[in-house]
């Protein structure tokens, strides 16, 4: 298949973009490198399956051509980079996932939407299933990633009733693993890089709040088996196992033996108290269910991290990193 990728630079598009061509696709990446950084795609550029353009797909844009597919990550998905960025996170949801709609529907595409947990917000209901409707502040400071994603949902599935566009739609929830940015606000990087450093790990609240934690490959396996089914979802991706963030922390310092200790902040505004998948949905209609444990998983990231140059990048500087020359 040919597809497109928008977000193609970003933690996860990039990892979809490689598995895309290490099966035999071909991939025309898109980003306008807000979030991402082109370093994720560089290994890549060398492919002639592979093209990047860097464009913004909450502008017009053209894709030359034929397309099979359309997966829609692109968006500021991380607290610090979606508080820094609310109109273009909006912009994105919106106006971007119209646009990616209207490629797929002129292509009679496959479109996937890369929605999240975050519909569900600071759920009322334990564990979420994809009949629960979320609980949402829709003024609140995390409501432009979490409305725009809503709004994205309800876009796609107009689109999929009026004009028959081949959608699905999958809820993503937390993900980690290599090309994760030291200060994209992520609870892992911020964990990793403290540990690294020797700093204290910072826990909001008491620590007790609970997420749950998938590995980049295993979610990756989810997307590729959206964008080859023909079904519209929602499915929740994720990983069910379910995590204090205490016990992150003190499983992050184990394995990177570092002697930081635990520093404690108030707990941020509309900030999740539980949030764990049901993903009995994705398990019996794409035959999907997470393979790598936590502690393998977060092995595998810091090694990662260990690797990278000592200097990280900070949210300030982030529009300067990647662009192209």
């Amino acid at each position: 298949m040919r597809v497109v990728v928008s977000g193609g630079s970003g933690f996860l598009g990039s990892h979809l973009c490689e598995a895309l061509l290490r099966r035999g696709d071909s991939v025309c990446a898109l980003d306008n490198l807000s979030s991402g950084r082109s370093v994720n795609i560089a290994p890549l550029l060398h492919d002639p399956r592979f093209a990047f353009e860097a464009c913004d797909v909450s502008e017009p844009f053209t894709v030359s051509g034929h397309v099979d597919a359309v997966a829609h990550l692109a968006s500021p998905a991380s607290p610090v980079d979606y508080q820094r960025l609310p109109l273009e996170t909006l912009a994105a949801g919106s106006r971007g996932t119209e646009n990616m709609l209207r490629l797929a529907d002129r292509h009679s595409a496959r479109f996937v939407l890369a929605s999240t947990s975050e519909v569900y917000g600071d759920p009322t209901v334990h564990p979420q299933d994809e009949e629960y409707w979320g609980h949402v502040n829709p003024v609140g400071p995390r409501s432009v990633y979490d409305e725009a994603k809503r709004f994205a949902e309800a876009l796609s599935m107009a689109y999929r009733r009026t004009r028959a566009v081949d959608v699905g739609i999958v809820r993503i929830f937390n993900t980690y693993g290599p090309r994760m940015r030291s200060y994209d606000g992520r609870v892992v990087s911020s964990f990793i890089r403290q540990a690294l450093a020797g700093e204290p790990l910072t826990l909001f609240g008491d620590g007790s709040q609970t997420r749950s934690f998938c590995y980049v490959d295993d979610m990756v396996r989810g997307l590729t088996a959206m964008i080859d089914s023909h079904r519209p979802g929602p499915f929740n991706l994720g990983n069910p196992g379910e995590r204090t963030v205490r016990e992150l922390a003190e499983l992050v310092v184990m394995i990177t033996g570092s002697d930081s200790g635990l520093r404690f902040l108030p707990l941020p505004v509309d900030d999740p108290v539980r949030r764990r998948p049901v993903i009995s949905r994705a398990r019996e209609g794409l035959g999907w269910r997470p393979l790598v444990p936590l502690e393998e998983g977060l092995r595998h990231t810091v090694e990662w991290f260990l690797a990278q140059p000592r200097r990280p990048v900070r949210p300030s500087e982030q529009s300067r990193v990647g662009r192209p020359s």
